[in-house]
Order: C-alpha cells, then sequence, then structure tokens
C-alpha cells in the first residue's frame, strides 16, 4: 500500500483518480495548488506524488525543487493535457519522472503506481522517450495507438497490423510483444519471401528426409515462438491454398511437421502484418476470410508518417543520435532543418525518413557539428512516382497513350502490385492483365 498525494485543482479530476487509487488498494490525500502541496509535505511523507504541470500559483515544476530543498524524493508523476507538452516535460525532467496524459484511463494508474511485471512502458535515450521500447512519437494518432497496444497486451488475442510500407509494422510488433511480457521469444517471418515449396517447411517445420534437402529435422516458427509472439509479416502474400493449413493450426494450437504425424502443442500470440487496403483484402481474394477473422481478432491501423508531421523532429533527433554515437560524431538539428524536413510528405514513410538522415549523415563533413541535408528530399521512387503523376495531358494524345500512362503511374505508385493498382484504377484484376498484355507489357511490368 502507497500513500499518494495528488496535487491538481481540477476537483472532478481529482474525484475521480481517488477513486482510482483507492480501488487498486492505496491511500490518497489531495492538494489543489503548490501552497497546499507544501502544507502536505511539513508534516508528512508521500510514496508517489501525482502532479498536474499547471496549478494556479505555478508550475508543478516548483514543487520538484521545494522537494530537493527539504530532502524527500517521493516518486513523481507529472500530468498534463496535450502530447507536445509530455514531450517538452520528457526533455525538461530527471529520467526518472514519468508522465501521464489527461484523460487518464485505470490501466495508466495502475502500470504507474503498482509498475509492470517484468518491464517498464516506456524507455528514455538522450531526451527522447521510446514507447513500450521503440515506438517514438507523441502526437494524437501515436497516443490512440500506445492505448490499443497497452489493451491488446493485456490480451492473448491475435493482432493484425495494417499500413503502408515503412510505417513501423514490425517495430508496433516488438512494442506488442515487449507490453506482452510474455515468457517467449519474438520470432518474425516473411510470408512474401518464400516460395510456396518452403512455406509449409517455415511455418511448421520438417522432419529429417521429408523432402530433398530435408537433410535434419527442424522447427518451424510456430515451435520457436512457443510462449511468445509471432511476427508473420506480408501475410497476405501467402499462398491461398497454403491458408488452410495456417487455419488448422490456429485453431488448435498444434502444428504437425511436413513429413510427419505427430500433433505439437503450441502457444504463441500471432501478430500478422500486410500493407494491402480493407477493400483489397476483401475483394480480391487474398486472404480467406476465415483466416482473416482469426488472424484479425484485434486489427490495428498504423498512422502514415505524413498524419503525424509533429513526430518528425523526435523521429529526426533519434535518429541522428544514434548515427553520431555509433560514430562518435556530434551533428545537430537546426530549427530550420527540423521544419523542412517537417514539410515533406514521406511517402516511403519512417523507412524513407531514416533513410535521407543516413544520407544527409554520411555527406556532412564529420569535422563539425552542422549536417547537410540534400537539396532536394524525394527519394528515386517518389521523384518518378510524382513526376508520372503530375504529367499532363496534352491534346493530341490517343486515349491508349493516355490510358498506357495512367496504368504506368499506378503500377510504380504500389511498387508494381499489379491486384492494388487494378483497385485503385476501378478495374479488375482481370481487366489490367488484359490491358498490360495488349500494350505488351509497360516497362518492367509484364
Amino acid at each position: 500500500m502507497l500513500d499518494i498525494l495528488l496535487v491538481d485543482d481540477d476537483v472532478e479530476f481529482s474525484d475521480v483518480v481517488c477513486h482510482i487509487v483507492e480501488f487498486l488498494g492505496h491511500n490518497i490525500s489531495t492538494a489543489t495548488s503548490l501552497k497546499e502541496a507544501h502544507q502536505w509535505f511539513e508534516n508528512n511523507a508521500f510514496d508517489h506524488v501525482l502532479l498536474d504541470f499547471m496549478l494556479p500559483d505555478g508550475s508543478g515544476l516548483h514543487l520538484l525543487d521545494h522537494l530537493k530543498t527539504i530532502g524527500q524524493s517521493p516518486k513523481i508523476t507529472l500530468i498534463s493535457g496535450h502530447p507536445s507538452v509530455k514531450g517538452i516535460l520528457a526533455d525538461m525532467c530527471e529520467p526518472n519522472v514519468g508522465h501521464l496524459l489527461k484523460p487518464l484511463q485505470r490501466e495508466d494508474l495502475e502500470l504507474v503506481l503498482n509498475g509492470p511485471k517484468k518491464a517498464v512502458k516506456k524507455a528514455k535515450s538522450s531526451g527522447i522517450v521510446r514507447h513500450f521500447g521503440g515506438l517514438i512519437g507523441e502526437s494524437e494518432p501515436m497516443q490512440k495507438l500506445y492505448n490499443m497496444i497497452e489493451r491488446v497486451a493485456k490480451t492473448n488475442a491475435n493482432v493484425m497490423l495494417m499500413g503502408e510500407s515503412g510505417a513501423g509494422k514490425e517495430v508496433v510488433a516488438q512494442a506488442i510483444h515487449n507490453a506482452s511480457q510474455c515468457e517467449g521469444p519474438l520470432v518474425a517471418s516473411n510470408c512474401g519471401a518464400l516460395s510456396k515449396e518452403l512455406i509449409g517447411s517455415e511455418l511448421f517445420g520438417h522432419e529429417k528426409g521429408a523432402f530433398t534437402g530435408a537433410i535434419a529435422r527442424k522447427e518451424g516458427v510456430f515451435e520457436q515462438s512457443n510462449n511468445g509472439t509471432l511476427f508473420l509479416d506480408e501475410v497476405t502474400e501467402m499462398p491461398i491454398d497454403m491458408q488452410p493449413n495456417l487455419l488448422r493450426v490456429l485453431e488448435t494450437k498444434k502444428v504437425t511437421r511436413v513429413g510427419g504425424n505427430r500433433e505439437i502443442p503450441t502457444n504463441c500470440r500471432v501478430i500478422s502484418a500486410t500493407n494491402r487496403s480493407l477493400t483489397d483484402l476483401a475483394q480480391n481474394n487474398v486472404i480467406r476470410e476465415d483466416i482473416y477473422f482469426r488472424l484479425a481478432v484485434f486489427p490495428i491501423d498504423i498512422p502514415p508518417l505524413r498524419d503525424r508531421k509533429e513526430d518528425i523532429p523526435l523521429l529526426a533527433k533519434a535518429f541522428l543520435d544514434q548515427l553520431n554515437d555509433e560514430n562518435g560524431t556530434a551533428f545537430s538539428w537546426t530549427a530550420a532543418q527540423l521544419k523542412e524536413l517537417q514539410s515533406y510528405e514521406w511517402p516511403g514513410n519512417v523507412r524513407e525518413l531514416r533513410h535521407a538522415i543516413h544520407r544527409a549523415f554520411i555527406m556532412s563533413d564529420p569535422q563539425t557539428s552542422d549536417i547537410i541535408l540534400p537539396d532536394n528530399l524525394e527519394s528515386p521512387f517518389s521523384r518518378v512516382n510524382n513526376q508520372a503523376a503530375e504529367k499532363p495531358v496534352s491534346a493530341g494524345q490517343t486515349i491508349e497513350e493516355v490510358e498506357k500512362e495512367l496504368i504506368h503511374a499506378t503500377l510504380d505508385k504500389v511498387q508494381g502490385n499489379k491486384t492494388l493498382a487494378a483497385q485503385m484504377l476501378g478495374i479488375s484484376t482481370k481487366t489490367l492483365y488484359n490491358r498490360l498484355n495488349a500494350y505488351g507489357g509497360i516497362g518492367e511490368y509484364k
């Protein structure tokens, strides 16, 4: 049982917090100002202080200075009402000062008061908060993502991550694994990188002699991730006729190795990922409906970087800090450079941002602290796509020429994914193939 002091001038908020804290089995006292908080500490000691950042008679940070003066060192959790304030506080305070955002959930208070069993929710490096050990960002979309991670981590539900290429699906999978505090490992497998002949062996394992080249018994990724987490990336690229085998394992929680006849129990949470849209999944026969409902018990949409541009300075600082640490350099960003990074759309998302920063780092003079951004942040891929999108239709072009350009631009946009291109064009996949055949293929798209 802890003795807790809540310092907040919002009476309704204080009533809710008091009710939750008492429900969690702790004692709680309240103060509505810095003056009242000082009075409480004259004759009392507290294990934990929940401290509002903005109080009627000053900033809650002044109480931290007062506690140092009187020689008391309770655990402090600062409370603020906006993500940007939370990020600023993280930079201003010592690493042992926690932070919460209003409105609070019972789980938030339980985490900071009772603590996690094995791992903390956040790690702080170089003044940047890394949520669940890896995720960076304080924007509203990321706050919603953190809330979903925290909720699903308390269950064993399978999760499907949906988002654009480069948005960070594998980092989110790692975050869910970290927050789950499970005993087993996180094992990752890319379903799109395996041939039809090998995917059964990769997922379920094989016995010695099961096929040519099977010179020894092999455990599949389901066995390897027992009591942990299995991350199936690009799960919608798995051959459709292999999906019933996956469904059976999801339903029975037992695997049979290729060439074997013994069922082996397996216990893992499956996190899958795809960059396809829900419409694409439903219309283009890339995943069976029964598999989808097994894998997407809890679907999560990962926001693209253009929808959380306020996080770009944090990400840029984190990536540059890592490069500085690895290379013994001391580069830093200017405010103008961070603004320039925020002004770009980043169609390749966080992956493209990291790549651009690494490229700038290599081109900068290590004898200075000035990092030099390129004149144009566009990658070769985004530049080609933009040029294709912006190319105007000119008088005298035939319908076939315009159609050919449109198909080419769309295929470029989706990295050659014909199913997704057909969806964007509003035609069937069969029609797209017919048009490609009519034009003898377009560039590299046959």
